[in-house]
C-alpha cells in the first residue's frame, strides 16, 4: 500500500509541475485570460482543464504549437485538434486538457461556466 501511495504522490507532483510549465508557456506567449479548472472532483477525463485566449487565429496557432513542443520536451505527446482553423485548439495531454480560443469563440462556448458549476448532491429518497 505504501508504494502505491508514493507512486500516486509522484504522479501528482509531475502533473502539478507540468501544469506550471503550461501556465508559464501561456504567459510567455501573451495568452489572455488564463483560467485553470480543477476537474478531479467533477470528471475523470483529466485532473485539470486550462482555458486561454489568443488575439487572433495566428496567435492561437502559435501558442498551441509552443505548448505542444514544450510538452514533447517533457516526454508528453499531446493529441491536438483544431489547428486547421485555429478558432479553438484543444491539446489533450492526458491529465491536463488545454483549450486555446479566439475571444469570440471562447465567449460563445463559455466552458468556464459549464465546468465551474458545482453540481448539487442527489437528493436522498425517503422510503
Amino acid at each position: 500500500m505504501g508504494r502505491k501511495n508514493e507512486s500516486m504522490i509522484e504522479v501528482s507532483k509531475q502533473v502539478s509541475h507540468l501544469l506550471e510549465k503550461i501556465k508559464d508557456c501561456l504567459a510567455d506567449h501573451k495568452a489572455l485570460e488564463v483560467v485553470v479548472i480543477k476537474l478531479g472532483d467533477k470528471s475523470s477525463i483529466a485532473d485539470y482543464m486550462v482555458i486561454a485566449s489568443g488575439r487572433s487565429q495566428r496567435q492561437v496557432g502559435a501558442i498551441s504549437e509552443h505548448i505542444s513542443v514544450m510538452l514533447k520536451g517533457y516526454g508528453v505527446y499531446s493529441r491536438t485538434e483544431g489547428l486547421d482553423g485555429c478558432d479553438w485548439v484543444l491539446l489533450d495531454a492526458g491529465d491536463i486538457i488545454v483549450h486555446i480560443f479566439r475571444p469570440e469563440v471562447r465567449s460563445f462556448y463559455n466552458l468556464e461556466k459549464m465546468w465551474s458549476v458545482m453540481f448539487p448532491e442527489p437528493e436522498q429518497s425517503v422510503v
